[in-house]
């Protein structure tokens, strides 16, 4: 029998589709809600020490939309606003009712030893089933030195990550940034460190746009902004070369994130390492019951692999990642055009011509393919309005 029952670091998890750690688990009511539709578990909306001073702008929100579809998200909202002790009362009461889902503390806290102790002993008696170490959020907690000021650091995140080891009695996962020149350097210094695992990605530093009327950019707050966090499905294939990264690196466990909106999304991450999806923005977008049709779909593409659980779908593809250098290049490749499909737009030739080779040609009511000059790039498979060029 196919299931979707995953097991990472001794954590049970009855389905591997959890919530990341923002708006839609900033609430107690909410994540019960969610529960019950049927996600997995949950990152918890960063907590933080008690008096650290969150005072959030409006708006904090922008989307870029192709139509009516929301592709990308930025955001510039802080951190979570309930108060530790309101989380330690939230969890038991979340516990309670809904045993068998995950919960997973995200944290997060000033460049001080102790107050990043104080707040690991706290929730080591909660019932917590792990924790995350928000080293990576893009927007605010910079400023403050902490959050992505952390997590572009090495020796920064190493010594925090060293100081919650010490302490922490669950599972630690480190929350990676994109915002970095090299992941795989972070991924190292944290991994010696003693972390247990990693979350990634965090979001991508971005700034969605500027009104061309009042020059004012967006989200606009007050005729003003800063540079926020960059999320949806835009951003899957950073997130799925940064897990990747990652998996080439080490072999620890991976909460894979990052533009995840269905269950083939999915999947590609757990290809490449993650062993547990997060999702955000998808949610933020379309609600908690995107759920059912994630959790059905992945089942049915594991039964029809053969597969027993998400487990069996780990890695599959990492072994097909190379350098350059390595990459087999012995065979051409060439576009075949299917005739019925095809509406003689010649957009191909133009842009074949105008890119560099020049290889294609409307003759006599026929795409001709020159090759001699086609080096078989595939451009025009991509730019064809009817999908009716293929390569082999």
């Amino acid at each position: 029998m196919t299931t979707l029952k995953t097991s990472v670091l001794g954590i049970d998890f009855e389905n591997p589709f959890i919530l990341s750690s923002a708006p839609p688990t900033a609430k107690i009511e909410s994540l019960d809600k969610a529960f019950t539709l049927g996600w997995g578990g949950a990152v918890l909306k960063t907590i933080t020490p008690d008096n650290l001073e969150m005072i959030e702008a409006s708006q904090r929100y922008a989307t870029w939309k192709m139509g009516n579809k929301v592709c990308g998200f930025e955001n510039i909202e802080l951190l979570s606003h309930l108060t530790v002790q309101q989380w330690l009362d939230g969890i038991k009461y979340l516990k309670q009712k809904h045993p068998t889902k995950v919960q997973i503390a995200s944290i997060m806290a000033p460049v001080i030893k102790e107050e990043w102790q104080k707040l690991v002993k706290t929730f080591n008696n909660s019932e917590v089933d792990a924790f995350e170490l928000n080293f990576s959020c893009p927007h605010g907690m910079p400023e403050k030195g902490i959050g992505m000021a952390i997590g572009t650091n090495p020796e920064i995140s190493a010594m925090i990550t060293g100081w919650v080891m010490e302490v922490a009695q669950k599972p630690v996962f480190v929350k990676l940034s994109p915002n970095v020149t090299n992941i795989a350097e972070i991924v190292k210094a944290v991994e010696k460190a003693g972390a247990n695992g990693f979350a990634a990605i965090n979001t991508v530093q971005s700034l969605m746009g500027i009104d061309l009327d009042t020059f004012e950019p967006m989200p606009n707050v007050n005729g003003k902004t800063t540079f926020g966090g960059y999320s949806g499905i835009s951003v899957k294939p950073i997130g799925l070369r940064c897990v990747a990264q990652i998996r080439q690196n080490s072999a620890l466990p991976i909460l894979g994130m990052g533009g995840i909106s269905n269950w083939h999304d999915a999947a590609e991450y757990m290809t490449v390492g993650a062993d547990v999806v997060q999702v955000c923005t998808e949610v933020m977008v379309n609600g908690y019951a995107i759920i059912g049709a994630m959790k059905q779909g992945l089942l049915n593409y594991l039964e029809n692999k053969g597969f027993n659980s998400p487990a069996d779908l780990k890695n599959k593809a990492i072994t097909n990642l190379s350098a350059h250098e390595k990459l087999p290049k012995s065979k051409q490749v060439y576009p075949h055009i299917d005739d019925e499909l095809c509406v003689k737009c010649a957009k191909c030739v133009t842009i074949c011509d105008e890119s560099e080779h020049s290889a294609l040609a409307l003759t006599n009511g026929h795409i001709e393919v020159d090759k001699e000059a086609c080096v078989g790039c595939s451009l025009c498979s991509h730019i064809c309005p009817k999908s009716a060029i293929k390569m082999g």
